[in-house]
């Protein structure tokens, strides 16, 4: 395992709480969402809201759990193996939900207390009987203070470890609304470097390994937040790191491994009353150094797409009301070539390519690993580009090649997702749209020919994160922590298991066979798993 590091499954922590008597810490924080710019097909069903509960010596996970909402509380009960947590946030338009959470320390189960819904921003024993909670405001329809406002009211329970199920109930809330600050996360990072500084550790938020690629010589490459790239040697030990200020999301080596292509994200930044965005990133780094070799401007976030040894840019801004081309540039006539010096923006080479219309984050993604050819997802209808998607491939001449319709079943709109390229055939996960958000079973892995006919596809309920193969076996990370080994040949389950680290569970964003027969995963919560697939 590489990029450990302590309290590493909560993410960004928003709250921190000592228990002298059990000599734990409990943890709030947030792992973030699994999609990006290029990719926001298997977020669906996420929540990235951890509460984890550590030894404060040695700084081991005890438990782990999921929050649907943001974490603002935590309080240890004085006497009872359990905590109470405060979640919630506004939902953009009118309300404040969220939950109270009491999370049985012993056994690990949680429960939501509230009869509904309401956003909880303070929790506090008083006693072992009392707890004393703030609470958002229902909304803020009539209240213009109601973001700076809050409701202390005080629960009484006879025994909280007997608390059901919505057995708070709403008439027990009732109280004048007074001024009530946000947490702000700023104490929590002071808490966690204390102790990690006590255990002879550092600390430091790093999450969403957003791809992974081993090399022949057995170094390991990785693109994750806050990193533009990083390569870590055959030892574990991290060779070079290079920073960027939202990091990057792809690799693409050069066919001969010296170099390696990634993007970095660029999303709008507040300054005052101003958004800001910096300009779109692609470079090109030696992997032996670590060096920036060159930087290409093109002008708007782009999505590498490569296969058979060539890499075209995608356009991925929504906002533009044009349609879209690719940018065709010889990325690999590059990597031996000299480059523009470190940090030298060029968009010299860049040439317009065949028109794909506008990409959509939650449609067209379409990353296909080990492929043949360039392969992008394209509409038939220039306003909706999102309708009648077809699986096009961009031949040696730079031509675009309709090869089959997207989805398989006529009657259904098929989200995008990633892919594997083997033989004479593509292995594609996705999901099928449903109005009320994915249904069971609506998400899939399938085989199809070139020519579009199925030759296996495997169900499931939640979506896909990254496919890999070795051409025998196909793997599928999923966004509910699986990652399930399939037959190749007929798509049958060969085995299937839940992702952990030391007991606690994670979740894989990014997979790759290496050249040793090793499968990697990246992580959500910025680590990297290796795993022997044969001796």
């Amino acid at each position: 395992m590489l990029g450990d590091g302590p309290f590493a499954g909560i993410g960004e922590p928003s709250v921190a709480v000592l228990d002298e008597r059990s000599g734990t810490v409990a943890v709030g924080g947030d792992l973030g969402y699994v999609q990006w710019s290029g990719s926001g097909t298997a977020d669906s069903g996420w929540t990235g809201h951890r509460i984890g509960v550590y030894e404060r010596d040695g700084l081991r996970c005890r438990r782990l759990v999921r929050s649907a909402y943001p974490v603002h509380a935590l309080a240890f009960h004085p006497v009872l193996p359990l905590l109470a947590v405060g979640t919630g946030r506004y939902d953009g338009g009118y309300s404040f939900e969220g939950e109270l959470l009491l999370v049985r320390l012993d056994s690990g189960e949680v429960i939501s207390a509230l009869q509904h819904p309401r956003e909880v921003l303070g929790v506090e024993w008083s006693g072992e009987t009392a707890l004393s909670l703030v609470l958002a405001p229902c909304d803020d329809w009539e209240d213009p203070q109601a973001h700076e406002r809050g409701h202390t009211v005080v629960v009484d329970r006879p025994d909280w470890g007997a608390v059901g199920r919505g057995t708070v109930r709403a008439e027990e809330l009732a109280a004048p609304a007074q001024p009530a600050a946000r947490p702000d996360g700023a104490e929590a990072r002071r808490v966690l470097a204390d102790l990690a500084a006590s255990a002879g550790r550092q600390w430091s938020v790093r999450r969403r390994v957003w791809a992974v690629e081993g090399t022949q010589d057995g170094r390991i490459l990785a693109a994750l937040d806050g990193v533009l790239a990083e390569s870590w040697l055959p030892s574990g030990e991290l060779h070079w790191s290079v920073g960027d200020e939202e990091g990057g999301r792809q690799l693409v080596p050069s066919p001969d491994g010296a170099s390696v292509w990634t993007n970095a994200e660029r999303r709008g930044r507040r300054r005052g009353r101003r958004w800001e965005t910096s300009p779109p990133r692609v470079a090109r780094i030696a992997v032996e150094t670590g060096q920036v070799l060159e930087t290409l401007s093109p002008g708007v976030f782009t999505v590498l797409v490569a296969g058979g040894g060539r890499t075209v840019l995608r356009p991925s801004d929504g906002r533009r009301k044009r349609a879209d081309r690719l940018l065709m540039f010889g990325l690999e006539s590059h990597a031996d070539g000299p480059g523009g010096g470190p940090e030298a923006g060029s968009e010299a080479g860049l040439e317009t390519g065949p028109e794909v219309g506008s990409f959509d984050l939650f449609n067209h993604p379409f990353a296909v690993r080990h492929a043949g050819s360039p392969y992008v997802l394209v509409g038939t209808d220039p306003d909706a580009p999102h309708r009648d998607k077809w699986v096009a491939a961009v031949g040696a001449d730079g031509a675009l090649r309709r090869l089959f319709p997207h989805s398989w079943v006529p009657a259904e709109h098929h989200f995008g997702g990633p892919a594997v390229e083997i033989g004479q055939s593509l292995v594609h996960a996705g999901a099928v749209h449903h109005g009320h958000g994915l249904q069971p079973g609506g998400a899939y892995v399938v085989r199809r020919s070139l020519n579009g006919s199925v030759q296996w596809q495997h169900r499931t309920d939640r979506p896909a994160t990254a496919l890999e193969t070795d051409g025998d076996t196909v793997y599928a990370a999923y966004n509910s922590g699986e990652l399930t080994a399939l037959d190749a040949a007929d798509g049958s389950v060969r085995w299937h298991t839940g992702l952990e680290v030391d007991g606690a569970p994670t979740t894989a964003l990014s997979l790759a066979v290496t050249p040793r027969g090793h499968l990697l995963a990246g992580t959500v919560d910025g680590r990297i798993l290796e795993y022997r697939l044969r001796p």
